[in-house]
């Protein structure tokens, strides 16, 4: 009969029993605690035995090389992690693809090099990467020691530029996903190419068309959620994020039916500037205008079509019109305008974080430019002060009257020129107010974060500041605390403290994808709601709660003009 003779060191039962007397333990009890300590014993000697775990039972690391559901991808390794660029989501958009909804990608043999970016969509000017209408691709940042399951939240940017230009390749997003998520930026059909509207694109008489771009951008959200494991990411923690056109990308799919289920949260980044889409048949028309420009008259459905899908890419680039006026009203992908989906709580409810810069008119009034409902215009001249009110007039489309009502209400003697007080007043009208009416509608559905990013002294990465001291922050001058951009025009870099105030906005944002609140302990966010208005100013050094955004930008001011603003 084998038996077991415990170690020197181990607690013999006599003594243990000699003990307990001595303490009054009952010999029931010193029996039981003898029988403990030497299963004790013997289950740390058999676990002695057992052989060390090995590393194939612990999760793996991602790898350079990933398997999608077209084929396996090689990324490149790089000190901050793992970078798949120029990945493809749809079929390439061409010939008789050109103004369809994006089709599923051919599937590859092999491996697949994915670490150099994809052309760009056709665009002015062009990229450094080039440009083809082959453009619909994607790229994956994945963070240092992402391992397989890891789970990370995602974060999928949709880039600005008027829907006209910009490119994923623009944010470099290491920095970001650094903070704990995957991060993918994506290319969307611009332009004419992508927004185009005309009875003869129809799929059916009196059907939808254009949104081509949006569908595009759906077309990458659903690669997403069926590939992001594969990157160590998480399909059921989904932010879709954007600024400027992509910003109001994000809100146009807050309201379109083909978006359900692709995302958990959604941040808006300047881009509550166009609540309101245009109605088919208006965007018919002005399609039928930009065909006939291209040298495709309306004669005829089928003719047209066909004319329209040899005309080169160039010419279509040439010939656009300033101006996107973004989303139409469709009945398919947007059944109704962004502002009233929102206010009337028919929106996918999910959390959300909405912002704006302090003057974001600032960079347009500077290039002698404006945008106004959606729509971006050459201002008719320089802003003086006898050029101050018909400016006003010719801006917004109101009489005289109304005009004197606003400078009345921006008068000259408060700013250091009539082009900062026009700026002000632009941005006020066209940015603040409507992010702050946007703030209000989705309030009262869904937990609401707002912020004002009011750093004036953010590099100004994209055309210099004339408009002269005080300076304030502008459209687009967020991006460089969220993002590295290698393709701005102009150098800059961040102080110390603007990078404190860099890492505070990536763990937010990255904490807002992972749990729906972006707030943490070091920085608190307050929910925004019609009570206390609480919106969170992003500033250098430190971001702080303001309450008075309202009255700061006048929102009194233009919903009256928004009431009575023709008389």
């Amino acid at each position: 009969m084998n038996t077991f003779t415990p170690p020197p060191d181990a607690p013999r039962p006599t003594a243990r029993a000699a003990v307990a007397g001595r303490r009054g333990v009952r010999p029931l009890t010193v029996r039981l605690l003898a029988v403990l300590g030497a299963l004790a014993v013997l289950l740390a000697c058999w676990g002695s035995l057992l052989p060390p775990a090995h590393a194939a039972d612990r999760p793996a690391p991602v790898s350079s090389v990933v398997h999608v559901d077209a084929g396996a991808l090689e990324g490149a390794t790089t000190s901050a992690g793992l970078e798949f660029r120029g990945v493809p989501y749809a079929a390439p958009p061409t010939g008789e693809l050109r103004w369809e909804p994006p089709q599923p990608v051919a599937p590859w043999s092999g491996v697949r090099e994915a670490t150099d970016y994809s052309p760009v969509c056709p665009q002015a000017p062009p990229s450094p990467n080039g440009q083809s209408e082959d453009c619909l691709y994607l790229n994956v940042t994945v963070p240092a020691g992402t391992t397989s399951d890891a789970k990370l939240p995602v974060i999928v940017w949709i880039h600005g530029g008027g829907f006209e230009i910009g490119e994923g390749a623009d944010y470099e997003a290491a920095d970001l996903a650094a903070q704990g998520a995957v991060v993918v930026t994506i290319n969307y059909r611009l332009g004419l190419l992508g927004f185009l509207s005309h009875p003869a694109l129809a799929d059916r008489p009196g059907g939808p068309s254009g949104n081509y771009g949006l569908m595009d951008q759906q077309a990458a959200l659903r690669w997403v959620q069926r590939n992001i494991a594969a990157f160590g990411g998480d399909a059921g923690k989904v932010t879709v994020a954007g600024q400027s056109a992509g910003g109001l990308s994000v809100a146009m799919h807050l309201a379109s039916p083909g978006a359900k289920g692709l995302f958990q949260r959604a941040v808006i980044q300047s881009g509550a500037f166009a609540p309101v889409q245009k109605p088919l048949k208006q965007a018919e028309k002005e399609g039928v205008a930009s065909a006939t420009a291209v040298g495709c008259p309306d004669v005829g459905a089928e003719q047209v079509a066909d004319c329209l899908r040899h005309v080169p890419a160039e010419t279509l680039v040439a010939n656009q019109p300033l101006s996107i006026t973004p989303g139409v009203v469709d009945g398919k992908v947007l059944p109704r305008s962004v502002g009233t989906a929102i206010a009337t709580g028919h929106f996918h409810r999910v959390p959300i974080l909405n912002g704006v810069n302090t003057q974001e008119n600032r960079i347009f009034t500077t290039l002698g430019l404006s945008v106004t409902r959606g729509a971006t215009a050459v201002l008719p001249g320089p802003v003086d002060a006898s050029t101050y009110e018909s400016t006003i007039a010719t801006n917004f489309g109101v009489s005289a009257r109304t005009a004197s009502f606003i400078a009345q209400a921006y008068p000259l003697s408060r700013y250091a020129s009539p082009a900062q007080a026009f700026s002000v007043l632009n941005s006020d009208a066209n940015f603040s107010c409507p992010a702050f009416a946007l703030d209000g509608a989705a309030s009262a559905w869904v937990k609401t974060y707002a912020y004002e990013f009011n750093d004036a002294e953010a590099p100004r990465l994209f055309a210099p500041d004339t408009l002269g001291e005080p300076y304030a922050a502008t459209h687009q001058s967020e991006l460089a605390y969220l993002f590295d951009q290698p393709n701005a025009p102009l150098p800059g870099q961040l102080s110390a403290t603007q990078q404190q105030l860099a890492d505070t906005m990536q763990t937010a944002w990255v904490q807002f994808a992972r749990t729906g609140s972006p707030g943490t302990a070091a920085t608190p966010w307050p929910r925004f709601d019609l009570a206390r208005h609480q919106i969170l100013s992003l500033d250098d050094p430190a971001p702080s709660v303001e309450r008075g955004f309202a009255v700061d930008h006048r929102c009194g001011v233009w919903a009256a003009v928004a009431l009575f603003g023709s008389h």
